[in-house]
């Protein structure tokens, strides 16, 4: 049975996100409120987590998990980032963006594209992730709360609590998001590349 926290918005209560910190230090999944739609997230380092993860989104390798980072510096650990990425990744962070860049030697290789050596990167704009994310000194690694035969992302905790409650650790209820997940850029090229398109404009980018 998951447990499920109400966690205020704005000003989340601060012994909850040290308890979250715990489930996810354990090996927990927890379904966490962001900028675009909820997301499911565990830690970095944990294989067994990070395999029930793309279970229950029904993925296979092949397909970019997103680190969750608290702000840009945090990103050039984990990824090979040149002036011109930078720049557009300092006018859009944080927000509503999945970047994929290549990956540094920081990422483990089972969690980078097996063949391209990429990874997805993102800095939510949300007060409830930064909070973990800061309680945990190190990224998350997540996934557009989205289960397979779904059209849509879960939005509702209540909703993600009815469906999920035997399947992961925690629900946090951190109020509705927004019904779009992140827009997807991919940076590795010489111009940006639109992936998907979400609740982040593409215009920055020149697209």
């Amino acid at each position: 049975m998951s447990q499920f926290f109400q966690l205020h918005p704005d000003n989340p209560q601060l012994r909850l996100i040290k308890q979250a910190a715990q489930v996810i230090h354990a090996g927990g999944i927890v379904a966490l409120p962001t900028d675009s739609c909820y997301a499911l997230v565990c830690h970095l380092d944990d294989k067994d987590a990070v395999t029930r993860l793309r279970r229950l989104r029904g993925v296979d390798d092949k397909h970019h998990l997103t680190l969750l980072c608290r702000d840009l510096s945090e990103i050039s650990q984990y990824a090979k980032v040149d002036n011109r990425q930078y720049r557009l990744l300092k006018a859009t962070t944080p927000g509503p963006y999945t970047f994929i860049l290549e990956a540094t030697k920081e990422v483990p290789r089972r969690l980078s594209h097996p063949s391209r050596k990429t990874i997805g990167l993102r800095v939510p704009e949300n007060r409830i992730a930064h909070a973990l994310l800061d309680e945990l000194g190190q990224p998350l690694l997540g996934t557009t709360l989205m289960l397979p035969g779904d059209d849509l992302a879960l939005t509702d905790a209540d909703t993600i609590r009815e469906r999920l409650e035997r399947q992961i650790e925690l629900v946090i209820d951190g109020g509705a998001c927004s019904l779009e997940a992140t827009t997807i850029i991919d940076l590795t090229a010489d111009e940006p590349v639109l992936i998907r398109q979400g609740r982040g404009e593409s215009a920055p980018f020149g697209l």
